[in-house]
């Protein structure tokens, strides 16, 4: 009889603090903000594809979630279900009889043209695994994929994203009925007013630089000195960016800027909502 590998005391609270947090995710922002966390002491990755069967395209529709920039094309491709990519990487994980799998974009698809683009980019790994739908088992319910620069994913990073899987899926799912919820009832209200959906009010070219360094993780006093003004000018700009987005906090103003493409197209960004 074979056994799982332990888990360490400490990576067990990591666990435990991911899937505790997990039912507070229900929009976009949350969910990318989430998986920023103690999700990436549990399983590190740059970029998530995230996918879920849409009952009224009768297929599954893909979103991108990225803290490092990728080219557009890439971006694009990643988020469809005819990639190859992502045709290879379901049947890694078919393959694999539904575990979590990885596939080697060196090896299983470097001939094509995005597997050479994400290659010249550091990236070879991605690791794959999703739920079939009730009672349909070759029909998927959720796939994800996960990936970052130079990883190297063994069977350590396989166990946790089995043991993590039913999370993700859980709050994935409640992700997508939220917002196609609020969507409909947003299209639903402008469409008896007459009036058209409302537009945020654009950041200017100053307050998305300084969203580019809070992004990576910068203080005030640090993205004071990379532009060369003070920190309290800093302070009062983040300050009216997260009153523009209506954030709550930085990480989400990014995560919001990110959902509305704010960052530029050369930036990190979500694919655009397909609810």
């Amino acid at each position: 009889m074979t056994t799982s590998p332990s888990i360490a005391p400490d990576q067990s609270e990591v666990l435990l603090r991911v899937i505790e947090a997990a039912p507070q995710v229900c929009r976009r922002h949350q969910f990318f903000v989430w998986t920023q966390g103690d999700f990436q002491r549990w399983l590190p990755h740059k970029i998530s594809i995230c996918g879920s069967y849409d009952r009224d395209q009768r297929d599954v529709v893909f979103d991108i979630f990225n803290s490092i920039p990728l080219p557009e094309a890439v971006v694009q491709g990643l988020r469809s279900m005819r990639s190859e990519i992502v045709q290879a990487a379901l049947t890694s994980w078919r393959k694999g009889r539904s575990q979590a799998a990885v596939l080697s974009l060196q090896r299983d698809l470097l001939p094509h043209p995005m597997s050479l683009a994400l290659t010249e980019l550091g990236y070879d790994q991605i690791m794959v695994h999703g739920l079939t739908r009730p009672g349909r088992a070759d029909e998927l319910e959720s796939f994800f994929m996960f990936t970052q620069p130079r990883a190297d994913y063994g069977a350590a990073s396989q166990q946790a994203l089995d043991m993590l899987l039913p999370c993700v899926h859980m709050a994935y799912q409640r992700v997508c009925v939220t917002e196609r919820q609020m969507d409909n009832g947003r299209g639903a209200s402008y469409a008896s007013s007459g009036q058209g959906l409302p537009r945020p009010t654009p950041i200017t070219e100053r307050e998305r630089e300084i969203l580019l360094w809070v992004r990576d993780g910068l203080s005030n006093q640090q993205i004071s000195e990379k532009l060369g003004i003070s920190a309290l000018t800093v302070k009062n700009h983040v300050q009216k960016i997260l009153r523009k987005l209506g954030a709550a906090n930085r990480a989400q103003a990014v995560a919001k800027a990110m959902t509305m493409n704010a960052l530029g197209a050369a930036h990190m960004q979500f694919g655009e909502s397909h609810y």
